[in-house]
């Protein structure tokens, strides 16, 4: 089996941990961090990147700001990404699923829900 790699991209340090705990407590999955989207852009050409999770709410570029850019780059629109964010009107989850996120998980969460969706997306990617 190939290892997975996943982005998380949330300017919290705790949020990150969190979620890296969440995602180690999974099997057979890399991780890299980004604390921005600016992060998240630099990382990108140098890492093979199976799924990205972002928080909206970041300095320099947002996660919508980078939802839109991966979606309308050719190299990286098949990503899936998922939004994590305390962000959660039914506003805000239909301009995240409109820009390209292919889940919206709003904070606080059930930590099993998320790694069913990441084992989910990620046990249909080659």
């Amino acid at each position: 089996m190939t290892t997975k790699t996943i982005l998380i991209a949330d300017d919290s340090a705790t949020m990150r941990a969190m979620l890296v705990s969440i995602v180690e407590s999974l099997d057979n999955y890399r991780i890299v961090e980004a604390s921005s989207g600016f992060d998240a852009l630099r990382l990108l050409p140098r890492e093979n990147v199976d799924l990205i999770l972002t928080d909206i709410n970041m300095p320099d570029i947002n996660g919508l700001e980078l939802i839109s850019y991966l979606k309308n780059n050719p190299n990286y629109r098949h990503i899936p990404v998922f939004i994590i964010s305390t962000e959660g009107s039914p506003k805000d989850i239909e301009k995240g699923k409109l820009l390209g996120a292919d889940e919206y998980v709003v904070k606080p969460f059930n930590p099993s829900h998320l790694q069913q969706l990441i084992t989910s997306y990620l046990s249909a990617v080659p």
